[in-house]
């Protein structure tokens, strides 16, 4: 937190901003440094003012311009009849007196004109904002004002421990019996300040009296216990907190999007969840809204990421529902979930259920028992099914019509009849034990089939029934011998990704005798531009069962293949990205077009040589770690023996002439472009 009020301090001292907005979720401590800048520098500035908490008073804004000028004027009294002449005033008083002035909690764009004006001009004033909207420069901009963008980071975890044992022993260090239960609460609390002051104050340890700290420690860990607990117990003051980002999102597709994302979506990839929800909740703009208001983060592999604080403040939102699940819309809970499929009576309320028998089974002292099909059919409203490891008995003939089928570990060998619905977007069967994969009827809606790591899997057949398919994920699926060829009447597929797939592409031009007939060349549609063939046992004699033109640009993955030269399959117009890791047979790459802007060859161990087209080196990003007999990269480097160097060549280098007899391998490294001007 020190690193973070000194950041602002220098800002203070800085004249090239006079705004610095502090963003961050709610409890993040934006108010707390604020208000330390705010007392530490207040005597430095002629008058100064803190408006708290405008988002709870965006209805008075005449009466918030008041206190503004109030503040600033010395107590004096303003007369103002509307919120136009209350902004003419508050730019005349910018004009003319060096301020501080802290806006806290910003959340309208309207706010910042009506307290700020509509256009800037010449002050020395300095205004601190704090607000939950990360693209606050954006509003800033429309009303030309000039600001510096600083987000709160998360408290680490000896801060968080310091932090939480003040509040909690009015030390910087927990008790000695306490300490493991401290790092257990800190954690839940994820380095949000609101979360450990209020928790480290309710469970204050104040008395050295042993019977009192072991008392104390029984209620540490029944609080643990609570907060861990199936539906929720959130401490009230940090609910209410975090419930305010909640309550101020402008739209209540934003607010039903983020209850789905904190009940089924979490650590899910953001691109499955745009597809799966824009339909019915215009994902892809309601996503952004979410995460400019610091209310859900991309992680680097591009998941959905979000504070557990905020999940949980979610799932209490629809805990409030109704404390019977079969009325509440959502539930997530294994447990719950299974008495209510047990129960079988169904629901009309329920809008998404999530089950993990694995979970359910771990508690349970006798054999679950099976689930009816019948008690999912009667849910009329059910459209997000997440089911993991989890039998069903009974008819498919009146499933529910989903937009998501999450089925991972389904025991079903093949499809029954019913259970692919016309609605259905995305289908997620991974590690289950189909065998045979074929589409009985015509999906307009699908776009999304991810049967990943079924180890089972022979076949898909009637590809050509998905016409609106993106992404076909197939990783590990080892058994895979046939793969349709109507894959390549797919005009919307955009990624295809047969990673560990390592018997499709030998079978295509082979006869089995006992199930499969001569297989044509296998065609990828042009609209692909993801392409991943890790570890397919590509050899350089099977290439030709590939046939692949792509109409724009594209990635292609080859990394743990066996040949010795690239592919002739690879059309390289249109290659962006190329990534051949631990390709440990490969001996050279000669002629590398220039529109190659990524180039990934690690551990490709017999790799000797690189030349490009243009005879230059333009690659964006160019990584060799591994590659110790790579010596020649056009444009890049040459490695020579010394002993071949001749003095004039060497220069003032003649101490490098001792080295003659010693080998030396090429290490590796990583080269972007802007990096190392001098290569690309």
């Amino acid at each position: 937190m020190e690193a973070q009020v000194e950041f602002i301090n220098s800002w203070l001292r800085n004249e090239q901003s006079n705004v610095i907005a502090i963003c961050g979720m709610g409890g993040g401590g934006k108010t707390t440094i604020a208000q330390h800048i705010y007392n530490l520098n207040k005597h430095d500035f002629q008058s100064c003012s803190f408006i708290e908490e405008i988002g709870k008073h965006s209805d008075a804004l005449l009466g918030l311009q008041k206190q503004l000028l109030k503040d600033v004027l010395g107590g004096k009294k303003i007369r103002i009849s509307c919120v136009f002449e209350g902004t003419r005033k508050i730019e005349e008083v910018l004009r003319l007196k060096r301020m501080l002035i802290v806006l806290d909690d910003i959340d309208q764009h309207e706010q910042l004109s009506t307290l700020l004006g509509s256009k800037t001009f010449p002050t020395q004033s300095k205004i601190i904002i704090t607000t939950r909207v990360l693209d606050i420069n954006s509003w800033l901009n429309t009303i030309s004002w000039r600001c510096c963008v600083h987000k709160l980071s998360f408290l680490n975890d000896i801060e968080s421990i310091e932090l939480l044992s003040l509040h909690a022993f009015r030390s910087k260090t927990p008790m000695k019996d306490f300490k493991e239960l401290a790092e257990q609460l800190a954690q839940y609390c994820g380095g949000n300040p609101l979360a450990l002051k209020v928790l480290g104050s309710s469970l204050c340890v104040s008395d050295e009296d042993p019977i009192r700290i072991n008392n104390m420690i029984g209620v540490w860990r029944s609080r643990l216990n609570s907060l861990n607990s199936l539906r929720g117990n959130i401490d009230s003051k940090i609910q209410g907190v975090l419930r305010k980002s909640f309550d101020s999102l402008p739209q209540q597709s934003e607010r039903e999007l983020l209850l789905h994302i904190a009940c089924f979506f979490v650590g899910e990839d953001v691109d499955v969840v745009e597809m799966v929800l824009e339909d019915e909740l215009c994902a892809k703009s309601g996503i952004l809204t979410l995460f400019k208001r610091c209310l859900l983060t991309i992680s680097i592999d591009n998941k959905i990421m979000m504070h557990q604080l905020l999940q949980e403040m979610g799932r209490k939102v629809v805990c409030e529902e109704s404390k019977d699940p079969t009325k509440c819309s959502r539930v997530w809970n294994d447990a719950e979930s299974y008495r209510v499929l047990r129960k079988g009576t169904g629901s009309d309320i329920i809008e998404g259920l999530s089950l993990d028998m694995r979970k359910v089974e771990q508690g349970m002292l006798s054999e679950a028992l099976a689930i009816q099909t019948s008690s999912l059919a009667n849910m009329d409203k059910l459209k997000l099914l997440q089911l993991k490891y989890v039998k069903l008995d009974g008819s498919y003939e009146k499933f529910p019509n989903l937009i998501w089928l999450c089925w991972h570990g389904s025991p079903l060998k093949t499809l029954p009849s019913g259970l692919l619905m016309s609605s259905l977007v995305a289908i997620d069967m991974r590690y289950g034990d189909m065998e045979k994969f074929e589409i009985p009827m015509v999906l307009l809606s699908l776009e999304i089939l991810n049967q990943s790591s079924c180890e089972k899997l022979v076949s898909i057949s009637n590809l050509h029934r998905l016409p609106n398919l993106h992404t076909l994920m197939l990783l590990n699926c080892s058994s895979l011998t046939y793969l349709c060829k109507s894959i390549r009447d797919l005009e919307n597929l955009d990624l295809l990704d047969l990673t560990g797939c390592t018997k499709v592409l030998k079978y295509i031009n082979q006869v089995d005798t006992m199930m499969l007939h001569e297989q044509p060349l296998l065609s990828l549609p042009q609209s692909l531009t993801n392409v991943d063939l890790t570890n397919c046992d590509i050899e350089f004699n099977s290439d030709v069962c590939v046939a692949f033109h792509a109409k724009s640009r594209y990635f292609l993955d080859l990394s743990v293949n066996p040949f010795e030269y690239l592919p002739s399959f690879i059309d390289f117009k249109m290659l962006q990205l190329l990534c051949l890791y631990s390709c440990s047979n490969l001996k050279s790459l000669p002629c590398i077009p220039s529109v190659l802007e990524y180039l990934f060859i690690d551990w490709c161990t017999s790799l000797e040589r690189i030349t490009f087209q243009s005879g230059r080196f333009t690659l964006q990003e160019f990584s060799y770690e591994g590659c110790f007999k790579l010596s020649d990269v056009e444009g890049l480097f040459k490695l020579v023996p010394i002993a071949k160097i001749t003095l004039p060549e060497i220069g003032n280098m003649q101490w490098i002439k001792a080295y003659a007899n010693h080998k030396v391998d090429l290490v590796g490294d990583e080269i972007t472009k802007g990096k190392n001007k001098d290569f690309c």
